[in-house]
């Protein structure tokens, strides 16, 4: 009959479970960043890839964590029906600017939002849609409210 190494099996298990609570851990403070499927939307002869938030999940993930966005990508929001909108900026790494839209797809406001904070940026009445791209995009390419962005969802 064999003899078990008692202290010898307790510090394996030991060791065992502790590599596991360390890589738990790891995981659970590394972010995951989500991609959302796309569509694309064109304002004038400007061409953006939006990834769609649709579902209230989606939406209160949005672009959280991204350290980097392309030039003429963005992420637009899908509200389904007009309501109040607010966006904030928690957990997101990068300054954006965000466009409310009414349901004919018309610009309401633009907002310019600061890195990871918490203020609210909401459209001036009630929004369809809201799209955000890297922060001065809509000035850079002399959009106001009252400009179309085609290729909405419906």
């Amino acid at each position: 009959m064999r003899q078990l190494n008692r202290p010898r099996l307790f510090a394996g298990v030991a060791a065992a479970l502790l590599t596991a609570l360390c890589l738990t851990d790891a995981a659970a403070q590394t972010p995951q960043v989500r991609k959302f499927p796309t569509t694309q939307l064109n304002i004038g002869i400007h061409l953006i890839k939006a990834e769609v938030a649709q579902t209230e999940a989606e939406r209160e993930q949005g672009l959280m964590f991204r350290e980097k966005m392309g030039d003429n990508e963005g992420m637009l929001f899908l509200f389904g029906t007009p309501a109040g909108v607010c966006m904030w900026m928690k957990n997101t790494l990068i300054p954006l600017s965000v466009a409310f839209m009414d349901e004919k797809g018309e610009v309401i406001n633009i907002e310019e939002m600061k890195e990871q904070t918490l203020d609210s940026h909401c459209a001036k009445r009630a929004a369809v849609y809201a799209l955000e791209m890297n922060k001065g995009w809509f000035k850079q390419k002399n959009i106001k409210p009252g400009t179309k962005i085609e290729g909405l969802p419906k």
